[in-house]
């Protein structure tokens, strides 16, 4: 890890050495009059290292500083100028015939959009990684607007793949002694369930029974990518609030049996699709196995957070709802804040499971997005709890209901292989029994 951070802090030096030491964003201001996408061509064109560094260091400060009127147009005009050389791809697919491996490599190169190599040469940029994650960030909410800039989308997403792919990737134990740095930007990532400030920060990190293990990329090493929280416990959890307590009694690890993931947070919206979760939650589990090894289960106590509006949107009054009148009656009940009877809230359980296990995407996998995160990851749907979350985020999600997902070391392989080639969720039977009752 050492090695590899040491080889990335050398070669920014490097750098910077070329493009003239501290003089490179120094020769780069003064450009507010800068055409970004006339400069994204010279850049094409230049085959100048340091030439190139300044000019890619200018386009990205014009960049940031343009308004966001004025970046959605610049997207807009790379997207649709910067699309693979035709003349080149056009004499690539004369050239191609059936089992020409060498002209089929050609062909694969010369429809290669130039947008990909613009993103690379602005890369260059000593600290661009993590500018270029933030520009994606806003590029997410513009993609909708036109195929073009869906395209452009897809060349970040393929480049982000290949930069951000898990063997880079370094997991840091986050303890009270790290930096304040990355705790303050712990509090304001975490999305699961909010922290309170520092003293209920402290309690997640530096409590003896809770660890806090997050991902970094050498070019971000100041920026978390992915972190998750873990409990340790000698019982599988139904509920999140015991958890969270300021006032609980914290249990010496060394009694624990179980492992409990009670928060994964994706920390950049620019890396949004690209997936980290297999490597972080195997690196979690070798790093908390190694050091406890008297553990003997990992579970997870997961939020459902798609199911109250895939209900809402299945009890609308149309031709054909997709829920029958008793479910329909349970929505209304929940919606309403009324205490449930003992076969409704047997049938709010029946609704979520129905919801986790039934209910798919276009390709067949599981709509909800937590379920598709761990049952990809080779995880088994155990147990769904009512009541398990009654902060008003878990209220507005799922009207209080989590549920657990297991990880079995021996079986998380097969699972993940099943439900990546069938879309085949693993679930305990009578979990399956009730979705299908």
């Amino acid at each position: 890890m050492l090695a590899r951070a040491s080889s990335t802090r050398f070669l920014s030096d490097m750098l910077k050495r070329i493009a003239g030491g501290g003089r490179l964003r120094a020769l780069a201001r003064g450009d507010a009059n800068l055409d970004i996408v006339d400069a994204c061509r010279r850049l094409l064109d230049d085959h100048g290292e340091a030439s190139g560094l300044v000019t890619a260091q200018r386009i990205l400060d014009r960049f940031e500083a343009l308004s966001a009127e004025e970046r959605r147009a610049a997207w807009q005009e790379i997207a649709e100028d910067f699309g693979p050389d035709v003349s080149a791809l056009q004499q690539a697919i004369a050239a191609w015939s059936p089992g020409d491996v060498v002209a089929a490599r050609k062909l694969h190169f010369a429809a290669e959009p130039r947008s990909q190599a613009l993103i690379r040469a602005l890369n260059r940029v000593p600290g661009a990684t993590a500018r270029l994650v933030k520009l994606r960030a806003e590029l997410l909410d513009l993609r909708g607007a036109s195929p073009q800039l869906r395209g452009l989308d897809l060349d970040f997403r393929h480049l982000f793949m290949s930069w951000f792919n898990r063997g880079f990737l370094e997991i840091q134990h986050i303890d009270w002694s790290t930096s304040a740095a990355i705790l303050e930007k712990i509090i304001r990532y975490e999305a699961v369930h909010e922290i309170q400030g520092w003293d209920d920060l402290r309690q997640r990190v530096a409590a003896p029974d809770r660890r806090l293990f997050a991902f970094f990329h050498p070019a971000m090493p100041a920026e978390p990518l992915i972190f998750v929280e873990v409990a340790l416990t000698n019982a599988t959890p139904n509920a999140i609030a015991p958890i969270l307590a300021a006032d609980r009694q914290a249990l010496d690890p060394e009694q624990a049996t179980t492992a409990v993931f009670y928060s994964i947070s994706n920390c950049q919206k620019g890396l949004r699709g690209i997936s980290f979760g297999s490597f972080l939650i195997k690196q979690v589990v070798e790093e908390l196995s190694g050091e406890l090894p008297g553990l003997e289960r990992f579970v997870t106590l997961s939020p459902v957070p798609g199911l109250r509006r895939w209900a809402l949107s299945q009890a609308e009054p149309n031709e054909d709802p997709g829920l029958d009148q008793d479910d329909r009656d349970l929505v209304q009940a929940l919606e309403a804040g009324q205490a449930l009877d003992q076969e409704q809230r047997q049938r709010l359980r029946r609704l979520s499971a129905c919801y986790l296990l039934n209910e798919h995407r276009s390709q067949g996998q599981a709509l909800d997005p937590v379920a598709h995160f761990h049952l990809g990851n080779g995880a088994e749907l155990e147990a769904v709890h009512l009541d398990a979350d009654l902060s008003p985020s878990g209220q507005n999600n799922a009207w209080g209901v989590m549920v657990n997902y297991h990880y079995d070391g021996a079986q998380i392989e097969a699972r993940h292989q099943a439900y990546a080639n069938t879309g085949e969720a693993a679930a305990k039977p009578a979990l399956r029994a009730l979705a299908q009752s």
